[in-house]
């Protein structure tokens, strides 16, 4: 198997497994207005046609390091790794779980398994499979949608946070003292 099925195997068993799991999601207690959902997602689906499209100029096929077998395993070892935490993340958080910032009935906040390590572990999964994707890849313009992709999930994640912080008031600011948000002990 060759570098590139390995890492297109890896995105297509995390759409599998989202699709499938998310038919177990909780009912929705509470939406945001739709002009918010679009701040993050157009800049994340411009991450991706960035990081998995050819369609892009000249100048950002440009490779950043020389060609190396060696450095696109590497990239195929951060997307299976991404993967697998990826799914952990989502198991753990069950019928809580939603692609969009909402909250669930009966919404909790998980705070173990991944949760433990990072408050956004699936967040944390996702950009290494990007960033691992893009190292493969090894272009400028993969690493620059790795980048707009990285804003967009920022985006996500800071209306995440207050949207927990206003259903969680005890709970979450606790939580956040703890725990970082996508890097152990960093960020």
């Amino acid at each position: 198997m060759n570098v590139g099925n390995v890492i297109r195997t890896c995105w297509i068993l995390l759409a599998l497994y989202w699709f499938l799991s998310a038919l177990s999601s909780k009912p929705v207690a509470e939406k945001p207005n739709r002009s918010s959902i679009w701040t993050y997602r157009l800049a994340m689906m411009i991450g991706a046609v960035m990081l998995f499209t050819q369609w892009q100029p000249r100048l950002l096929k440009i490779t950043i390091f020389p060609r190396s077998e060696g450095l696109a395993w590497v990239g195929a070892a951060f997307c299976l790794f991404g993967l697998l935490g990826a799914i952990w993340s989502r198991r753990t958080l069950a019928g809580n779980w939603s692609s969009d910032v909402l909250l669930r009935q009966g919404h909790e906040l998980i705070e173990r398994g991944p949760y433990r390590f990072v408050r956004h572990p699936i967040y944390t999964s996702i950009l290494l499979m990007f960033l691992g994707t893009a190292i493969a890849e090894d272009q400028v313009g993969a690493y620059v949608g790795v980048l707009f992709f990285v804003a967009g999930l920022w985006i996500k994640l800071r209306q995440e946070e207050i949207l927990m912080g206003r259903h969680f008031p005890e709970e979450y600011p606790a939580y956040k003292k703890r725990v970082k948000a996508l890097i152990p002990f960093v960020i």
